[in-house]
C-alpha cells in the first residue's frame, strides 16, 4: 500500500523555529557583547536572565496577537462571503464556476457541481474561503498555543548561551564555552528544522549558525570598543 508522507504540523514547527532561532541568537550576542565589556559572569548571568523573561514575553505575546489576526481575518472574510451568498448567489455561483473552469471541468459539470454545493451553505461557504480566497480556518486555540509554544521555545533557547556563565570560573572562559556550546546548538538546530520542513539540512545549519556567529561576534566587538572609548 502507498502511504503518503506530508509534514501535517507546520504551524507548531513554525512556531518552535521563530521561539528557537531568537532564543539562542539574541541571547547570545547579548551575553557575547557583555562579555566584552565586564569582568563579572554574575552580571552576565543576571542580564541575560532578565532579557530571557523579557524577550519570551513579548515573543509570546506578539505570537498571540498574530494567532488573534488570523483567527479575525478568517471571522471577517467568511462573514463576508455569507452576505454574498444570501444577496449575490448569481455571482458566487459565476465565481465558483470560473474555479473548476481553471481545472478544465466542462460547462454542464460546473453547474452541476455548484447546485449540489450550494445545497450546504456552510460547505458552500467553506469552500470559497479555501479555494476562492486561498484561507483555511485556524484553530480555535491557535492563538493561546503559540504564544505558549513560542515563548517556552524562547527560554529554552535562550538558557543554552547562559548555562556557562554559571559553571565558569571567569567571563572569559565562560564566553568560549557559551561560542562552542550555542554554535554547535545552532548547528543542530538549524539541520533538524530544515530537515524537518523538506530543506537542505545541512546548508541550514550552516546558514543557522553563521548568523548566530555573525551576530554574537558583532555585539562582542561593538561593546568592546565602547568599553575602550570609555
Amino acid at each position: 500500500m502507498h502511504q503518503e508522507d506530508h509534514f501535517q504540523s507546520s504551524d507548531l514547527v513554525r512556531d518552535i523555529v521563530i521561539g528557537m532561532a531568537d532564543g539562542l541568537t539574541v541571547p547570545f550576542a547579548l551575553a557575547a557583547g557583555l562579555s566584552g565589556a565586564v569582568d563579572s559572569a554574575h552580571i552576565v548571568i543576571t542580564a541575560g536572565i532578565a532579557e530571557i523573561a523579557a524577550g519570551s514575553i513579548a515573543m509570546g505575546l506578539g505570537g498571540y496577537l498574530s494567532g488573534r489576526t488570523d483567527i479575525e481575518h478568517y471571522r471577517s472574510e467568511e462573514a463576508r462571503e455569507y452576505y454574498e451568498v444570501d444577496h449575490y448567489p448569481a455571482e458566487e455561483r459565476k465565481e465558483v464556476k470560473k474555479i473548476f473552469a481553471g481545472y478544465g471541468i466542462n460547462e454542464e459539470v460546473q453547474d452541476k457541481i455548484v447546485d449540489e454545493l450550494s445545497k450546504n451553505k456552510k460547505q458552500y461557504v467553506d469552500f470559497m474561503m479555501r479555494y476562492e480566497l486561498g484561507l483555511e480556518e485556524p484553530n480555535a486555540n491557535r492563538a493561546r498555543n503559540s504564544a505558549l509554544t513560542i515563548g517556552a521555545s524562547y527560554i529554552v533557547g535562550g538558557l543554552i548561551p547562559l548555562m556557562p556563565y554559571v559553571f565558569c570560573s571567569d567571563v572569559h572562559t565562560g564566553l568560549i564555552v557559551s561560542a562552542v556550546v550555542t554554535l554547535l546548538a545552532l548547528l543542530v538546530f538549524g539541520y533538524v528544522k530544515s530537515k524537518v520542513t523538506g530543506q537542505k539540512p545541512w546548508q541550514g545549519a550552516i546558514y543557522t549558525m553563521v548568523i548566530g556567529a555573525l551576530a554574537a561576534g558583532a555585539a562582542f566587538v561593538i561593546a568592546s570598543l565602547f568599553q575602550r572609548i570609555n
